[in-house]
């Protein structure tokens, strides 16, 4: 299952519910909880940064292994290449005030996902996600 929408400017909503309505997704609501914030955080990155007024193309879908133990989520953007995983990870010992601005969102895709890896191809970011599901 895998959709372009194109231009992206001020359809985050659309995309997302998209991706989540895909028949991949489990049923069970914290595993829910866990793949929405990091498909809304990869979402709005991409939508928000990587073309200049949201004028570009996103291609978004799901894959579910053989097994079905698997979730597979692909965002691909032809934005500016950036990798949110050299990013540095933020201090949350810190208070509100004292943290960097910044990187909180990747950092959570990190810790709710299983696998997150980014690779640039062809002119193309391409960010996977992977949740195991058993």
């Amino acid at each position: 299952m895998l959709k372009r929408f194109n231009p992206i400017v001020d359809k985050s909503a659309e995309i997302i519910n998209f991706i989540m309505s895909s028949p991949d997704m489990p049923s069970d609501d914290s595993l829910l909880f866990k793949i929405h914030l990091s498909v809304e955080e990869a979402v709005e990155n991409v939508v928000d940064y990587a073309y200049e007024g949201g004028m570009g193309w996103l291609e978004a879908g799901t894959e579910l292994d053989t097994s079905g133990l698997t979730l597979t989520i692909l965002i691909k953007d032809a934005g500016t290449p950036f990798n949110p995983l050299e990013k540095e990870d933020p201090d949350i010992t810190a208070s509100a005030e004292e943290r960097k601005i910044g990187g909180l969102g990747i950092f959570l895709c990190k810790q709710m996902m299983d696998e997150v890896s980014y690779r640039y191809e062809n002119g193309c970011n391409i960010l996977t996600m992977k949740k195991h599901l058993g």
